[in-house]
């Protein structure tokens, strides 16, 4: 899941970055189950952003859904690893070489809608 490191270190990281708890949290309370897959992204794409009326709650909200969408990638993208700038910022490489900043994709959605977590998600699994 991640592109070097002790298998079992990388593999509890991925999982922290997985846990995206307050954006499970308010698709919950949308009556939205996240099941890490590709139509989870296209369902959250279309809640009503309610987060936005929260700015202390948006950037945490993008920074999860960034997390998410990097998660759905890794696991269903072949080919596609987390992988961690030498700031520490975790970015998902895809296996052409690409990195995908999800992180910053997340936050773009949460404040603006834009890009979709779906489309970011159907131009990585293009390449």
């Amino acid at each position: 899941m991640f592109a070097s490191g002790a298998d079992s270190d990388l593999e509890g990281l991925a999982e922290l970055l997985a846990e995206c708890e307050l954006l499970r949290v308010r698709a919950g309370d949308a009556g939205l189950e996240l099941d890490d897959s590709p139509a989870s992204l296209e369902a959250l794409d279309q809640l009503t952003p309610l987060w936005r009326d929260d700015p202390e709650e948006l950037p945490w909200l993008g920074n999860d859904a960034g997390l998410y969408l990097g998660s759905v990638i890794v696991r269903t993208v072949p080919g596609a690893a987390w992988h961690l700038w030498p700031n520490g910022q975790p970015v998902v490489r895809l296996a052409s070489g690409r990195e995908i900043n999800v992180v910053e994709a997340g936050l773009d959605w949460a404040v603006g809608g834009a890009p979709e977590l779906s489309q970011v998600y159907a131009e990585a699994a293009e390449f």
